[in-house]
């Protein structure tokens, strides 16, 4: 959707000559997310090593600056992490330690110093592994995330944040549950990969015929007064309902008024049901659908 609303907005003639490279870097600009929001996590944790050595370095140590509890860099899903070749390959790839900010690293971590459930985890003797969890969790959900600076730096580095947050925040959770649960290097399926591909291009390419499809259905609308994403939107739900058997009608149409609800206008949820609902009564009423039933071919 975003690469079809990127194109149909430009006047660059050359834009998105492959839907798979397009898409490669779409999916490549993700995983650098992902893989920056897990370094910084596993940042957050050494720095009570950097801390420490700081405030033993002082002209005048106090006893606190002496005793700087440096438990959270050892970890243990931490240490599982640092030992995923998956891991380690992205952060290689990626290099996300050109990134980050020094300043706001240190903000994240003064914040966690400050918090009691901190307090609790340092002062445990025993390395309880719900307890390595949550206090990762502590420093992801309830510091990073909530954190207008942190979030804002984010922005500025990603601009995809705003569309894969939710989606990010899912993969980071149970990557932290779960260190090696998420192959870091293959977000997305061959599979779905592959569907993504097709349906970009055959959307593309067929954008004149699919228009064709629409516009006798708008009725008294204006085509070039409706917002260009919705007209994208309906363009890919007939896509899918001419060309990819597979997929129900009616997850079509769902999938679609989900998209338009979130990412267009108030009212674009009711249009593009009303629409695409209307033009799947008339293709299978012409028998232009040829879906695969699959309950009927057990």
């Amino acid at each position: 959707m975003q690469l079809l609303y990127m194109k149909d907005s430009s006047l660059d003639n050359t834009a998105m000559k492959s839907p798979t490279v397009e898409l490669n870097k779409s999916f490549n600009q993700t995983k650098e997310l992902l893989v920056y929001l897990l370094y910084f996590v596993g940042e957050v944790a050494k720095y009570a090593e950097t801390d420490a050595l700081r405030k033993s370095n002082k002209y005048l140590p106090t006893d606190d600056d002496l005793n700087v509890n440096t438990k959270l860099s050892g970890n243990q899903l931490l240490v599982q992490m640092r030992e995923d070749e998956g891991y380690l390959k992205a952060v290689e790839t990626i290099k996300p330690q050109r990134f980050l900010n020094d300043d706001i690293l240190k903000r994240v971590y003064n914040n966690l110093v400050a918090t009691d459930q901190y307090q609790v985890y340092t002062f445990s003797i025993n390395r309880d592994k719900e307890k390595e969890r949550e206090v990762l969790r502590l420093v992801f959900n309830s510091l990073m995330l909530p954190d207008d600076v942190f979030v804002s730096h984010i922005e500025e580095l990603f601009s995809n944040w705003d569309d894969d947050c939710e989606m990010i925040e899912q993969l980071v959770n149970s990557y932290l549950f779960k260190p090696n649960s998420i192959n870091i290097n293959e977000i997305i399926t061959p599979d779905k990969f592959e569907f993504a591909v097709s349906l970009l291009k055959t959307t593309w390419e067929k954008k004149d015929y699919l228009l064709n499809i629409i516009k006798p259905k708008l009725q008294n609308w204006d085509a070039d007064r409706i917002a260009t994403l919705d007209m994208i939107l309906m363009q890919m739900g007939v896509a899918e309902f001419l060309y990819f058997e597979t997929i129900p009608t009616k997850v079509t149409i769902n999938e679609y008024i989900d998209i338009a609800k979130e990412y267009s206008t108030e009212q674009s949820g009711h249009f593009v049901n009303g629409i695409l609902d209307g033009i799947h009564k008339e293709l299978a009423a012409d028998g232009k659908l040829n879906k695969i039933d699959f309950k009927q071919k057990r």
